[in-house]
């Protein structure tokens, strides 16, 4: 992480973009590792992947059925099948294959090499399968009809040259570019891989992003509640929405309202974090517990602990939900930190602006794809949208792509989490509107 200047002008208000990005310049892709492809799997490419074989690697069969020679069933009808002589079969994975002569076939199995001599291979269902009568839809398995693969088999139709045959590297050719830098590894990637012979792969690895949320009203789900506790939902949707991005994310259960036991916790877990994400305990209240936990980190005589060489600072934004934020480094490898609030749509919301760029940002991926898609939709409402005069805010809600059109979905409240489950985007209001008309055009951000 690159080295993070805390402001002491603690009357400023940052914008929205400003914080952002902070946040991204002090944040750095992860060093590249070596890993087994299934360990890379979301992971970004940071080598550029030649093949070293075609592939398919040999001529082989796209269908159960025949190989023959072209010559052997030109002008072949149901009515005047041409005969030929089942020498064996041809099994895929199978080392030798039986030489195809003039009169001759042998039974072949998708994704059988095409033995020599042959030209083609011709369905089974163009053929009577050995059994002498017409057409047949399946050819009798080997265990059960060893005999099957001799004797006759009468082929009903005729077939050019290479029919249903996949030839030698018609996928790629032993030298070509398989997968570029940046590509971000999903399956089909890790299954090219695989299908070229590479065991490992160098990327950038998924950052492991640790989530802490704080309150001592804070109640696991599945416990029973206490007169004025809530279940704990910050720390359950960070976890999921850090996994979303891409990360590696642990979920510490909620800390009480003690700056030692939040400052104990969160230098535990700087072991197996990346990044760290706190909820909750950032405002101006009494019991703000992050702020007073991380306020005086990084004191230059602070020589030990999760101080050392850090600092976290908490800011004020023009934004809403999620005004007071944090964001700094703790701990002598300078893991970064961000410290949302604790409102849950506020959580939320800022966890999409600010942790999941960080997020991918730490993943290597380039900046197009840091940051969530946007568009531009008509407002469908009953009636205007207020929003408050210099700040940018965010309402939940729920767009038609194919109309073109949002509506927004619950009201303006930090605490409606209902509302924010039935959403699918974020209507943004920029800082010199205090309202949007219905029937307006507007910018929406893409949750889905």
């Amino acid at each position: 992480m690159n080295s993070f200047s805390a402001t002491t002008d603690r009357a400023q208000i940052w914008s929205v973009d400003e914080h952002l990005e902070d946040i991204l310049a002090a944040v750095d892709a992860l060093d590249p590792i070596e890993l087994q492809l299934l360990d890379a799997q979301g992971c970004v490419l940071v080598e550029e992947v030649t093949v070293p074989l075609s592939l398919p690697p040999f001529d082989n069969s796209s269908m159960d059925g025949y190989a023959v020679r072209v010559a052997d069933i030109a002008g072949a009808s149901e009515e005047f099948p041409a005969v030929l002589t089942v020498i064996g079969d041809v099994a895929a994975g199978q080392a030798e294959q039986p030489t195809v002569g003039p009169g001759e076939a042998a039974r072949i199995m998708t994704g059988a090499p095409l033995p020599p001599g042959a030209e083609a291979v011709v369905p089974v269902e163009w053929t009577d399968g050995g059994l002498g009568a017409g057409p047949v839809t399946t050819m009798t398995a080997h265990s059960a009809d060893p005999e099957g693969a001799s004797g006759e088999v009468r082929v009903h139709r005729p077939a050019e040259a290479r029919a249903h045959v996949r030839a030698q590297g018609s996928d790629v050719q032993a030298g070509d570019r398989a997968l570029t830098v940046g590509t971000v590894l999903g399956p089909p990637q890790i299954a090219l891989l695989a299908a070229i012979g590479r065991g490992t792969v160098r990327v950038c690895p998924r950052p492991r992003v640790v989530v802490v949320s704080t309150g001592t009203e804070l109640v696991q789900p599945g416990e029973p509640l206490a007169p004025g506790q809530i279940y704990d939902s910050n720390s359950f949707a960070l976890t999921a929405a850090a996994r979303d991005a891409g990360a590696i994310a642990y979920r510490v259960g909620a800390v009480a309202d003690d700056a030692e036991t939040l400052r104990s916790t969160i230098e535990d877990q700087l072991i197996r974090a990346d990044l760290i994400v706190t909820t909750g305990g950032v405002s101006v209240g009494a019991y703000d517990v992050v702020k007073e936990a991380l306020s005086g980190i990084g004191d230059p005589d602070d020589e030990e602990g999760i101080g050392a060489g850090s600092g976290v600072e908490f800011r004020k934004l023009a934004m809403q939900p999620g005004k007071p934020q944090g964001f700094g480094s703790i701990g002598p490898d300078h893991t970064p930190l961000l410290a949302l609030p604790g409102n849950p749509v506020s959580s939320y919301v800022s966890f999409e602006l600010f942790v999941r760029p960080a997020i991918r940002a730490l993943m290597g991926l380039p900046e197009g794809a840091v940051h969530r898609p946007k568009a531009r939709a008509t407002l469908t409402a009953d009636k205007a949208l207020t929003s408050p005069s210099g700040r940018r805010q965010f309402l939940r809600g729920v767009y038609d792509a194919e109309a073109g059109e949002v509506a927004p979905v619950g009201g303006a409240g930090s605490h409606l989490i209902a509302a924010l489950a039935q959403a699918d985007s974020l209507i943004v209001v920029p800082e010199d509107m205090t309202s949007v008309e219905p029937g307006a055009e507007v910018d929406v951000v893409l949750l889905g």
